[in-house]
């Protein structure tokens, strides 16, 4: 993301539950269940180049290979076999410095990965980077830098494919200084490709207002629908819910929103189904386990009644995606993590794990984390 001074400035992720009827499992006399994520811990680091301190697996070289020496997010999504996307954020080139979250030469607001690799036990292996004609990683939402008037970049929200077209919403940020926790953008929209990921273009037939609660999203995908879970851009909104056919993906007059009872073709009528402060998010449907889960970005200081007083990456889980009614859970924090944010998970669970991509600002890198699932009673009831 851009120089991630003003990214580190907004604060840590956040999201929570908001209060309401008791979960899908006990209003029909079941006992309510909750997935609970454990035994957290990184596996590799998977941009960027080792430091003398970090003891986790290391199998790419990316600064080396692609000039990606620094970057955040990692959004992971499945292109088609056992082909991922994984699109990086503000990316640092030679010369970059830990320590500051930024700094280096050739500034991308975004570049792309792709990976086959199936056994992450051992690291999540990169197979190529969309290149320039250098050789090193090009970006693909196209952003303005420092020298444009006004200053924007263009940072990836999520990634998803929907029938043979793969999508990535991106945010178009001018400003991370908002206030309340706010990031200010010109837009927000995408970019879609119809060659598995080599080239793409923007689609502006589907762009949301600066004011958007789907400025910023998660997408998923089940049944045929692509759920869409958007805040404003930032880390100090609610959450509000959108679905809409794959293939109705370029269409935004068939886009639904969830008005507390039931979808409506209106953005305006859609209400919060999560409250905030939540961050970047990331979002799954466990098929095994017939469950949604949410994981985002946590700031304290956004937050009326804080689940922690540091900054963290908590998550929620249902299993009726338009009632999130259960406890708010740390998956992890500060404490352990140095400034952590972002969570986002990869396409598909192994097993009884989940695996996803943690960002972190003093290396400004990212690293390859898993936690294992267990369904049980929720201790908050």
């Amino acid at each position: 993301m851009k120089p991630i001074c003003y990214y580190a400035l907004a604060g840590a992720l956040a999201l929570g539950c908001l209060p309401g009827e008791a979960p899908a499992a006990s209003r029909k006399g079941k006992p309510a269940q909750s997935l609970y994520l454990t035994n957290v811990h990184m596996v590799s680091k998977m941009t960027g180049a080792p430091l003398e301190e970090e003891t986790c697996l290391h199998p790419n070289a990316t600064d080396r290979d692609y000039d990606v020496h620094g970057t955040d997010l990692g959004i992971m999504w499945r292109i088609s076999g056992d082909r991922i996307g994984i699109f990086f954020g503000d990316t640092n080139g030679e010369g970059f410095k830990t320590g500051n979250g930024g700094c280096g030469s050739n500034w991308r607001s975004n570049v792309l990965a792709f990976s086959s690799d199936t056994d992450l036990s051992d690291g999540l292996r990169i197979d190529s980077m969309a290149l320039d004609a250098e050789g090193k990683a090009r970006e693909i939402c196209a952003g303005g830098k420092a020298q444009a008037e006004p200053y924007q970049t263009s940072i990836p929200t999520s990634a998803i494919r929907a029938g043979k077209t793969d999508c990535v919403h991106f945010m178009n940020i001018y400003e991370w200084a908002g206030g309340k926790g706010r990031w200010l953008t010109n837009f927000s929209s995408i970019y879609t490709s119809d060659d598995d990921g080599r080239t793409w273009q923007r689609q502006e037939g589907v762009t949301f207002s600066p004011d958007s609660h789907f400025s910023q999203v998660a997408y998923a995908k089940k049944d045929g629908w692509v759920y869409m879970i958007g805040t404003q851009s930032g880390r100090g909104d609610a959450a509000y819910l959108c679905r809409f056919r794959e293939k109705d993906l370029l269409d935004m007059g068939a886009y639904l929103y969830w008005n507390g009872s039931d979808w409506v073709a209106d953005e305006q009528a859609a209400v919060p189904v999560l409250r905030g402060p939540i961050g970047e998010a990331s979002l799954m449907f466990h098929e095994g386990l017939k469950r949604w889960i949410y994981t985002y970005s946590y700031d304290p200081g956004y937050d009326k009644d804080p689940v922690t007083r540091v900054q963290a990456v908590l998550y929620c889980d249902t299993d009726d995606i338009t009632r999130w009614d259960g406890e708010r859970k740390v998956l992890l924090t500060h404490d352990k993590y140095p400034i952590p944010y972002c969570a986002f998970m990869y396409p598909e669970t192994r097993g009884d794990k989940v695996y996803f991509a943690l960002s972190m600002w003093q290396p400004y890198n990212v690293y390859l984390m898993s936690a294992d699932l267990e369904l049980r009673p929720d201790e908050a009831r």
